[in-house]
């Protein structure tokens, strides 16, 4: 069985109370029933639908989790206008995303940036500006020697939940 795959059994466990007191059987949950009850998935046609094996986004612990977004329009096309085209339909797939969620770019606190080529930085930089104000989220940007369905930026991002 993969990793993650759902099956699991629920299982008999003992649990010892206090202290001269006996002993009490107790039915848990499962992993994955536990995790499920503890996030919800996030699903918006206002942005690509995923095209793997994974969601738009997750809300979980107080966190909304979403996924890698590239320049994909929500019908599924590459915009064009290179990097500044495409970082500005990332970002907006991104507050649709959120904004599905309840939350916002406003509550964003750890953004991932993936680029196909390092000089366009400057670019997208110029883009990403219009969308975050100060005090901006903590970031990494990272060369990436391709991205999925031809794309030159992807961006990833954790945010507060409503």
């Amino acid at each position: 069985m993969k990793h993650g795959a759902r099956g699991y059994r629920e299982k008999e466990v003992s649990k010892w109370t206090p202290k001269n007191e006996t002993r009490q059987d107790e039915k848990t949950e499962s992993p994955t029933e536990q995790r499920e009850e503890n996030m919800s998935t996030i699903r918006t046609e206002h942005a690509p639908q995923p095209i793997g094996p994974y969601v738009q986004g997750v809300e979980a612990a107080g966190f909304v989790f979403v996924s890698g977004q590239t320049g994909l329009t929500p019908s599924g096309q590459l915009v064009e206008g290179g990097i500044e085209g495409q970082t500005h339909q990332v970002l907006e797939n991104l507050k649709a995303i959120l904004e599905s969620a309840g939350s916002s770019l406003d509550k964003v606190v750890k953004v991932n940036a993936y680029l196909v080529d390092m000089v366009e930085f400057s670019a997208f930089n110029r883009v990403y500006e219009e969308y975050f104000d100060e005090p901006y989220p903590a970031r990494a940007t990272i060369g990436a020697s391709a991205l999925p369905a031809g794309g030159r930026v992807e961006v990833d991002c954790i945010a507060l939940a409503a």
